[in-house]
């Protein structure tokens, strides 16, 4: 049986197209959620740890899902949307990031995992989380930590940080060489990759 007009299958289109499709339809919100589940729970994990990232995770999309009506159409991309979502959450979380980025300057000990895909994040997690760079993630501001971690975990370009957190471009350029020289002067010359 042909499909009826206008129901093309959620995973075709621009983000904008399923978000402005989704107003009519919500079930096809979920081909944004298919679409950047792993990167947003990867980022939050990163950022707080595995207990707080499927929660948090779940409230990004949830939140986006209710302004979904509030989402710019002119923007193709949902990414820097989602991930400025992400931040806003991480940040009502920042004592206790700021915490746990001291207790793993304190140790270095890594927990074992048993999946393979929590192996691959917790290999990433330990590169990224060592003690001296969790040390100096702690001493950072919120807006050069959030900066920092969006380029550096998230892979975000500065326009898409810019956007995620409502910055000028120049403050994202600005921010991430105060946040990379400050890491320098904690990490020393191991952290010359930062």
């Amino acid at each position: 049986m042909p499909a009826p007009p206008n129901s093309a299958p959620p995973s075709e289109g621009t983000d904008a197209q399923v978000i402005e499709a989704s107003r009519r339809h919500p079930d096809r919100f979920g081909a944004v959620f298919d679409r950047y589940f792993a990167h947003i729970h990867r980022y939050i994990h990163l950022r707080l740890g595995e207990s707080a990232a499927d929660d948090l995770t779940a409230e990004t999309f949830l939140r986006a899902f209710r302004g979904r009506d509030r989402f710019d159409l002119t923007c193709p991309s949902a990414r820097p949307w989602l991930y400025g979502i992400a931040s806003n959450l991480v940040a009502e979380h920042r004592r206790g990031e700021a915490r746990r980025y001291r207790a793993l300057a304190r140790s270095a000990d890594v927990a074992e995992i048993a999946s393979h895909d929590e192996r691959v994040v917790q290999r990433v997690s330990a590169a990224v989380m060592q003690p001296r760079l969790a040390a100096g993630l702690a001493r950072l501001s919120a807006g050069d930590r959030d900066v920092l971690l969006l380029v550096a975990c998230a892979q975000l370009s500065y326009e898409e940080v810019a956007e995620a957190l409502g910055i000028p471009q120049g403050t994202v350029g600005s921010r991430l060489n105060r946040a990379r020289k400050k890491l320098r002067k904690i990490i020393g010359p191991a952290g010359e990759a930062l």
